[in-house]
Protein backbone atom coordinates (compact mmCIF):
# COMPACT_ATOMS: atom_id res chain seq x y z
CA UNK A 1 0.00 0.00 0.00
CA UNK A 2 2.87 2.37 0.79
CA UNK A 3 4.38 1.76 -2.65
CA UNK A 4 0.97 2.40 -4.22
CA UNK A 5 0.59 5.72 -2.37
CA UNK A 6 4.17 6.75 -3.23
CA UNK A 7 3.52 6.15 -6.94
CA UNK A 8 0.33 8.19 -6.86
CA UNK A 9 2.03 10.99 -4.93
CA UNK A 10 4.92 11.02 -7.40
CA UNK A 11 2.49 11.26 -10.31
CA UNK A 12 0.74 14.16 -8.60
CA UNK A 13 4.00 16.07 -8.14
CA UNK A 14 4.84 15.59 -11.82
CA UNK A 15 1.40 16.91 -12.79
CA UNK A 16 1.86 19.90 -10.48
CA UNK A 17 5.24 20.75 -12.07
CA UNK A 18 3.96 20.38 -15.64
CA UNK A 19 0.82 22.44 -15.02
CA UNK A 20 2.77 25.19 -13.27
CA UNK A 21 5.30 25.39 -16.13
CA UNK A 22 2.64 25.46 -18.84
CA UNK A 23 0.47 27.97 -16.99
CA UNK A 24 3.41 30.26 -16.29
CA UNK A 25 4.51 30.12 -19.94
CA UNK A 26 1.03 30.79 -21.32
CA UNK A 27 0.32 33.65 -18.92
CA UNK A 28 3.57 35.48 -19.44
CA UNK A 29 3.71 35.03 -23.22
CA UNK A 30 0.09 35.89 -24.03
CA UNK A 31 -0.44 39.02 -21.93
CA UNK A 32 1.22 41.47 -24.30
CA UNK A 33 3.19 44.25 -22.64
CA UNK A 34 2.50 43.47 -18.99
CA UNK A 35 4.17 46.63 -17.70
CA UNK A 36 2.16 48.85 -20.06
CA UNK A 37 -1.06 47.06 -19.07
CA UNK A 38 -0.30 47.93 -15.45
CA UNK A 39 0.80 51.54 -16.04
CA UNK A 40 -1.73 52.39 -18.75
CA UNK A 41 -1.41 53.79 -22.27
CA UNK A 42 -0.13 57.17 -21.04
CA UNK A 43 3.08 55.70 -19.60
CA UNK A 44 6.35 56.69 -21.28
CA UNK A 45 8.75 54.06 -22.66
CA UNK A 46 11.13 54.88 -19.81
CA UNK A 47 8.43 54.19 -17.21
CA UNK A 48 7.51 50.95 -18.94
CA UNK A 49 11.14 49.83 -19.03
CA UNK A 50 11.60 50.70 -15.34
CA UNK A 51 8.45 48.77 -14.42
CA UNK A 52 9.60 45.73 -16.40
CA UNK A 53 12.91 45.82 -14.58
CA UNK A 54 11.13 46.22 -11.23
CA UNK A 55 8.94 43.17 -11.91
CA UNK A 56 11.82 41.14 -13.36
CA UNK A 57 10.15 40.99 -16.76
CA UNK A 58 13.41 41.88 -18.49
CA UNK A 59 14.82 38.45 -17.60
CA UNK A 60 14.44 35.31 -19.74
CA UNK A 61 11.20 33.37 -19.23
CA UNK A 62 12.96 30.25 -17.93
CA UNK A 63 14.89 32.31 -15.37
CA UNK A 64 11.68 33.92 -14.15
CA UNK A 65 9.88 30.56 -13.89
CA UNK A 66 12.57 28.81 -11.88
CA UNK A 67 12.88 31.85 -9.62
CA UNK A 68 9.13 31.72 -9.03
CA UNK A 69 9.29 27.94 -8.51
CA UNK A 70 12.05 28.26 -5.94
CA UNK A 71 10.16 30.95 -4.04
CA UNK A 72 6.87 29.03 -4.18
CA UNK A 73 8.48 25.95 -2.65
CA UNK A 74 9.24 28.07 0.41
CA UNK A 75 5.67 29.42 0.52
CA UNK A 76 6.41 32.73 -1.20
CA UNK A 77 4.04 33.06 -4.17
CA UNK A 78 4.96 36.67 -4.81
CA UNK A 79 2.82 39.76 -4.35
CA UNK A 80 -0.06 41.31 -6.26
CA UNK A 81 1.08 43.81 -8.89
CA UNK A 82 -1.83 46.10 -8.04
CA UNK A 83 -2.30 45.88 -4.26
CA UNK A 84 1.19 44.67 -3.23
CA UNK A 85 -0.52 42.20 -0.90
CA UNK A 86 1.33 38.86 -0.70
CA UNK A 87 -0.45 36.25 -2.79
CA UNK A 88 -0.20 33.73 0.04
CA UNK A 89 -2.10 36.12 2.34
CA UNK A 90 -4.80 36.68 -0.29
CA UNK A 91 -5.27 32.94 -0.67
CA UNK A 92 -5.21 32.30 3.09
CA UNK A 93 -8.13 34.66 3.71
CA UNK A 94 -10.26 33.28 0.88
CA UNK A 95 -9.54 29.54 0.79
CA UNK A 96 -11.45 28.83 4.06
CA UNK A 97 -14.61 30.38 2.59
CA UNK A 98 -14.47 28.38 -0.63
CA UNK A 99 -13.38 25.13 1.01
CA UNK A 100 -16.08 25.38 3.69
CA UNK A 101 -18.75 25.78 1.03
CA UNK A 102 -17.39 23.10 -1.31
CA UNK A 103 -16.72 20.41 1.29
CA UNK A 104 -19.97 21.02 3.16
CA UNK A 105 -21.89 20.67 -0.10
CA UNK A 106 -19.84 17.63 -1.07
CA UNK A 107 -20.47 15.82 2.23
CA UNK A 108 -24.21 16.45 1.90
CA UNK A 109 -24.15 15.37 -1.76
CA UNK A 110 -22.34 12.15 -0.87
CA UNK A 111 -24.82 11.28 1.90
CA UNK A 112 -27.96 12.19 -0.05
CA UNK A 113 -26.74 10.65 -3.33
CA UNK A 114 -25.81 7.40 -1.60
CA UNK A 115 -29.16 7.11 0.17
CA UNK A 116 -31.21 8.03 -2.90
CA UNK A 117 -29.11 5.96 -5.32
CA UNK A 118 -29.19 2.82 -3.17
CA UNK A 119 -32.94 3.23 -2.58
CA UNK A 120 -33.56 3.57 -6.32
CA UNK A 121 -31.42 0.52 -7.11
CA UNK A 122 -33.02 -1.69 -4.46
CA UNK A 123 -36.66 -0.54 -4.57
CA UNK A 124 -36.83 0.19 -8.30
CA UNK A 125 -40.37 1.10 -9.45
CA UNK A 126 -41.49 4.71 -8.94
CA UNK A 127 -38.47 5.56 -6.77
CA UNK A 128 -36.14 4.61 -9.62
CA UNK A 129 -38.16 6.62 -12.14
CA UNK A 130 -38.17 9.70 -9.91
CA UNK A 131 -34.38 9.51 -9.52
CA UNK A 132 -33.82 9.20 -13.26
CA UNK A 133 -36.11 12.13 -14.03
CA UNK A 134 -34.48 14.15 -11.26
CA UNK A 135 -31.05 13.43 -12.70
CA UNK A 136 -32.11 14.78 -16.09
CA UNK A 137 -33.69 17.89 -14.58
CA UNK A 138 -30.80 18.50 -12.17
CA UNK A 139 -28.16 18.19 -14.88
CA UNK A 140 -30.07 20.54 -17.19
CA UNK A 141 -30.33 23.42 -14.70
CA UNK A 142 -27.05 25.29 -14.09
CA UNK A 143 -26.06 25.94 -10.49
CA UNK A 144 -26.09 29.70 -10.94
CA UNK A 145 -29.76 29.58 -12.04
CA UNK A 146 -30.64 27.70 -8.85
CA UNK A 147 -28.60 30.26 -6.92
CA UNK A 148 -30.50 33.19 -8.41
CA UNK A 149 -33.84 31.50 -7.69
CA UNK A 150 -32.84 30.85 -4.07
CA UNK A 151 -31.75 34.46 -3.57
CA UNK A 152 -34.96 35.77 -5.10
CA UNK A 153 -37.31 33.49 -3.16
CA UNK A 154 -35.66 32.82 0.22
CA UNK A 155 -33.59 35.98 0.65
CA UNK A 156 -35.35 38.86 -1.10
CA UNK A 157 -39.01 37.82 -0.93
CA UNK A 158 -39.14 35.81 2.31
CA UNK A 159 -36.12 37.38 4.05
CA UNK A 160 -35.06 34.10 5.65
CA UNK A 161 -31.40 34.49 4.69
CA UNK A 162 -29.15 37.41 3.74
CA UNK A 163 -29.06 38.10 0.00
CA UNK A 164 -25.31 38.73 0.18
CA UNK A 165 -22.62 37.33 2.41
CA UNK A 166 -22.03 38.78 5.87
CA UNK A 167 -18.75 36.89 6.31
CA UNK A 168 -15.86 39.11 7.34
CA UNK A 169 -12.81 38.75 9.60
CA UNK A 170 -13.82 38.20 13.20
CA UNK A 171 -17.49 37.34 12.64
CA UNK A 172 -19.05 34.50 14.60
CA UNK A 173 -20.23 31.10 13.35
CA UNK A 174 -23.81 32.35 13.00
CA UNK A 175 -22.81 34.65 10.13
CA UNK A 176 -21.01 31.76 8.43
CA UNK A 177 -24.05 29.49 8.73
CA UNK A 178 -26.49 32.07 7.37
CA UNK A 179 -24.16 33.11 4.54
CA UNK A 180 -23.28 29.54 3.54
CA UNK A 181 -26.75 27.98 3.61
CA UNK A 182 -28.07 29.18 0.25
CA UNK A 183 -24.83 28.59 -1.72
CA UNK A 184 -24.57 25.08 -0.26
CA UNK A 185 -28.20 24.35 -1.15
CA UNK A 186 -27.57 25.54 -4.71
CA UNK A 187 -24.57 23.23 -5.07
CA UNK A 188 -26.46 20.38 -3.36
CA UNK A 189 -29.46 20.53 -5.69
CA UNK A 190 -27.23 20.73 -8.72
CA UNK A 191 -25.01 17.82 -7.68
CA UNK A 192 -27.08 15.29 -5.77
CA UNK A 193 -29.27 14.11 -8.66
CA UNK A 194 -26.37 13.25 -10.94
CA UNK A 195 -24.49 11.54 -8.12
CA UNK A 196 -27.54 9.51 -7.13
CA UNK A 197 -28.01 8.38 -10.73
CA UNK A 198 -24.41 7.15 -10.99
CA UNK A 199 -24.53 5.36 -7.63
CA UNK A 200 -27.82 3.77 -8.64
CA UNK A 201 -26.25 2.40 -11.82
CA UNK A 202 -23.21 1.06 -9.92
CA UNK A 203 -25.39 -0.71 -7.32
CA UNK A 204 -27.69 -2.22 -9.96
CA UNK A 205 -24.65 -3.51 -11.84
CA UNK A 206 -23.40 -5.25 -8.69
CA UNK A 207 -26.83 -6.67 -7.84
CA UNK A 208 -26.89 -8.37 -11.25
CA UNK A 209 -23.50 -10.04 -10.74
CA UNK A 210 -23.20 -13.81 -10.28
CA UNK A 211 -21.71 -13.56 -6.79
CA UNK A 212 -24.92 -11.91 -5.52
CA UNK A 213 -27.01 -14.80 -6.82
CA UNK A 214 -24.58 -17.23 -5.19
CA UNK A 215 -24.88 -15.45 -1.84
CA UNK A 216 -28.66 -15.51 -2.09
CA UNK A 217 -28.63 -19.24 -2.86
CA UNK A 218 -26.69 -19.79 0.37
CA UNK A 219 -29.48 -18.18 2.34
CA UNK A 220 -27.65 -14.96 3.21
CA UNK A 221 -30.05 -12.10 3.92
CA UNK A 222 -30.57 -9.22 1.51
CA UNK A 223 -29.47 -6.63 4.06
CA UNK A 224 -26.14 -8.40 4.65
CA UNK A 225 -25.59 -8.85 0.92
CA UNK A 226 -26.26 -5.18 0.30
CA UNK A 227 -24.21 -3.63 3.07
CA UNK A 228 -21.37 -6.13 3.32
CA UNK A 229 -20.78 -7.00 -0.33
CA UNK A 230 -22.67 -4.89 -2.88
CA UNK A 231 -21.92 -1.43 -1.44
CA UNK A 232 -18.23 -2.24 -0.98
CA UNK A 233 -17.98 -3.35 -4.61
CA UNK A 234 -19.99 -0.35 -5.89
CA UNK A 235 -18.13 2.19 -3.74
CA UNK A 236 -15.17 2.77 -6.11
CA UNK A 237 -17.48 3.88 -8.92
CA UNK A 238 -19.38 6.15 -6.55
CA UNK A 239 -16.18 7.65 -5.15
CA UNK A 240 -14.90 8.37 -8.65
CA UNK A 241 -18.13 10.14 -9.60
CA UNK A 242 -18.15 12.21 -6.40
CA UNK A 243 -14.50 13.19 -6.87
CA UNK A 244 -15.24 14.37 -10.41
CA UNK A 245 -18.19 16.37 -9.07
CA UNK A 246 -15.97 18.00 -6.45
CA UNK A 247 -13.36 18.93 -9.05
CA UNK A 248 -16.04 20.37 -11.32
CA UNK A 249 -17.51 22.22 -8.36
CA UNK A 250 -14.23 24.13 -7.91
CA UNK A 251 -14.97 25.87 -11.22
CA UNK A 252 -18.68 26.27 -10.59
CA UNK A 253 -18.21 28.04 -7.26
CA UNK A 254 -16.70 31.01 -9.09
CA UNK A 255 -20.16 32.04 -10.29
CA UNK A 256 -21.91 30.96 -7.07
CA UNK A 257 -19.57 33.12 -5.00
CA UNK A 258 -20.22 36.06 -7.30
CA UNK A 259 -24.00 35.65 -6.91
CA UNK A 260 -23.88 35.52 -3.11
CA UNK A 261 -20.98 38.00 -2.76
CA UNK A 262 -18.91 35.48 -0.84
CA UNK A 263 -15.28 36.58 -0.21
CA UNK A 264 -13.87 33.34 -1.61
CA UNK A 265 -11.55 32.30 -4.41
CA UNK A 266 -14.07 33.08 -7.16
CA UNK A 267 -14.04 36.90 -6.88
CA UNK A 268 -10.27 36.83 -6.42
CA UNK A 269 -9.81 34.80 -9.60
CA UNK A 270 -12.17 37.01 -11.62
CA UNK A 271 -10.56 40.25 -10.45
CA UNK A 272 -7.01 39.01 -10.96
CA UNK A 273 -7.77 37.70 -14.44
CA UNK A 274 -9.44 40.95 -15.48
CA UNK A 275 -6.47 42.98 -14.26
CA UNK A 276 -3.85 40.55 -15.63
CA UNK A 277 -2.49 40.28 -12.09
CA UNK A 278 -0.41 37.25 -13.03
CA UNK A 279 1.11 36.40 -9.61
CA UNK A 280 -2.39 36.13 -8.16
CA UNK A 281 -3.62 34.12 -11.15
CA UNK A 282 -0.72 31.71 -10.72
CA UNK A 283 -1.55 31.36 -7.04
CA UNK A 284 -5.20 30.57 -7.81
CA UNK A 285 -4.21 28.01 -10.45
CA UNK A 286 -1.75 26.30 -8.10
CA UNK A 287 -4.33 26.17 -5.32
CA UNK A 288 -6.82 24.52 -7.70
CA UNK A 289 -4.28 22.00 -8.98
CA UNK A 290 -3.19 21.07 -5.44
CA UNK A 291 -6.81 20.48 -4.40
CA UNK A 292 -7.42 18.32 -7.48
CA UNK A 293 -4.26 16.28 -6.82
CA UNK A 294 -5.12 15.77 -3.14
CA UNK A 295 -8.69 14.72 -3.97
CA UNK A 296 -7.52 12.26 -6.62
CA UNK A 297 -4.88 10.88 -4.24
CA UNK A 298 -7.44 10.32 -1.48
CA UNK A 299 -9.85 8.66 -3.93
CA UNK A 300 -7.07 6.39 -5.24
CA UNK A 301 -6.16 5.41 -1.68
CA UNK A 302 -9.79 4.63 -0.80
CA UNK A 303 -10.26 2.69 -4.04
CA UNK A 304 -7.05 0.78 -3.38
CA UNK A 305 -8.27 -0.10 0.10
CA UNK A 306 -11.70 -1.17 -1.14
CA UNK A 307 -10.39 -3.04 -4.18
CA UNK A 308 -6.91 -4.65 -3.89
CA UNK A 309 -6.87 -5.19 -7.67
CA UNK A 310 -6.40 -1.42 -8.07
CA UNK A 311 -3.19 -1.54 -6.06
CA UNK A 312 -1.89 -4.45 -8.14
CA UNK A 313 -2.69 -2.71 -11.43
Amino acid sequence: MIKFIAKRLGSGLVVLFVVSALTFTLLYTSSGSIARNILGDQATPEQVAFKEQELGLDQPLATRYFAWLGDSLSGNLGASWFTSEPVANSLATRIPVTMTMVFTAMILIAICAALIGVAAAVKRGWVDRVVQVGAIVGDSIPGYVIGVLLVTLLAIQLGLFPATSTISPGVGPEAWVYSMTLPVIALLINGVTGGAQQIRSAVIKQLERDYVRTLRSRGIGEREILFKHVLRSAAPAGLTVLSLQLIGMLGGVVIIEQIFALPGMGPLAVTATGQSDLPVVMGVVMYTVVVVIVVNLLVDILNGWLNPKVRVS
